[in-house]
């Protein structure tokens, strides 16, 4: 679906040829034409109704959506002239919008502050990290074409940040952790490991190392458990599953490579080979919601249902507001006959996220019964 433009409703008006303003050392120039937001309720603006709030918000949009205007530095000057501490301002608004999931107006401050601070790395890094939060809520609605979306996004702004300040800590730090949750180990090892070399963080630097100790002892950047999870996530779970044996024939003792195993049986619909992995997973001491969740699943198809609400129950022990636990949990409600709990399952996955497609779908097929 096309997108719509994020300037249609911005206009541009001109000031009178006589006007004369001073802001600080800051002088107005009225033969730049001003660019200013208008409402489509209230289409109508006068010299006489704008305000510099007006005028500063249209600005912010001119710079976010096209950096390379030409007034762009005017605009820029303009801004700071007016609101001097406008940086600090939007970076605390923007990372509290991020917190509370407010991703795309949280988005759009970071691409506003990139433009208006270019020399301030922080601004992109916070983008990256709002765009792999996007993705990662995206991906627990189900919305994986979304999903893929944010993920590609966030790893663009990474790329422009690696690039922009290779020494920097914080930009390895979390670029690391990027490529790791992608599955991509040997970027991550590498990123990491440059990133003990500049560590000031003492805690951040143990828990890092900690991760490459992993890493480095099962391997874990070893190009079959790469392609094994590169083949899941293209849907051939067939040559993952060949990959990931293989991988541990020489490796049984890592969990991760289990889940893997599992996962891949369980989008096959081999329900009892996944729930042995699972529970191999978990006896080797995988602490992992995901790991709880996918063995409920292949429990409920084989109709364990006791034993899939233990899984269920401590997966949502460790994520509460996860809403693919919540879903999971009315699903078998519903499949023990327990509707008014699968209800209550479904209804609150729609208060944590109201466009959820599988609660939607179920409450539905409910009310049609």
């Amino acid at each position: 679906m096309k997108k719509p433009d994020p300037l249609e409703h911005i206009v541009y008006i001109s000031l009178p040829e006589n006007f004369s303003h001073t802001i600080g050392s800051f002088t107005v120039n009225p033969a730049v034409l001003i660019p200013v937001e208008i409402s489509e309720d209230d289409p109508e603006i006068s010299i006489q109704n704008l305000s510099w709030e007006m005028i500063v918000s249209g600005m912010l949009k001119v710079l976010a959506y096209n950096p390379t205007h030409k007034d762009a530095g005017y605009y820029r000057d303009f801004v700071y002239a007016v609101k001097p501490d406008i940086v600090y301002e939007l970076s605390q608004v923007g990372i509290l919008k991020a917190r509370n999931k407010d991703f795309e107006i949280a988005e759009e401050i970071f691409t506003v502050l990139k433009n208006l601070d270019p020399g301030n790395i922080h601004h992109t890094l916070n983008l990256a990290l709002a765009y792999q939060d996007h993705a990662a809520v995206c991906e627990k609605i189900g919305n994986q074409e979304l999903a893929e979306e944010y993920r590609q996004a966030a790893f663009d702004e990474y790329k422009i940040a690696l690039a922009s300040a290779p020494d920097n800590q914080d930009v390895n730090y979390h670029a690391g952790y990027f490529f790791l949750k992608q599955g991509n180990f040997a970027r991550a090892k590498e990123l990491f490991s440059f990133y003990l070399k500049i560590a000031s963080n003492t805690k951040k630097a143990k828990h890092v190392q900690g991760i490459l100790e992993e890493i480095s002892r099962y391997e874990l950047d070893d190009r079959l458990f790469s392609e094994a999870y590169d083949f899941i996530r293209l849907g051939k779970e067939e040559e993952a599953i060949t990959r990931i044996t293989e991988y541990l024939e020489r490796h049984p003792d890592v969990w991760n490579a289990w889940f893997l195993l599992g996962w891949a049986n369980r989008r096959l619909s081999r329900f009892a080979e996944g729930e042995k992995a699972f529970l191999k997973a978990i006896e080797l001491k995988a602490d992992v919601s995901d790991v709880f969740n996918e063995c409920a699943i292949c429990q409920m198809e084989l109709g364990k249902y006791d034993e899939s609400r233990l899984m269920l129950n401590k997966a949502l022990s460790m994520e509460p507001e996860n809403i693919k636990i919540i879903s999971n949990l009315g699903i078998l409600s519903l499949k023990e006959g327990k509707r008014e709990d699968a209800r209550g399952f479904f209804e609150t996955v729609l208060e944590i996220e109201p466009q959820d497609p599988i609660a939607k779908k179920y409450l539905e097929f409910m009310q049609k019964q």
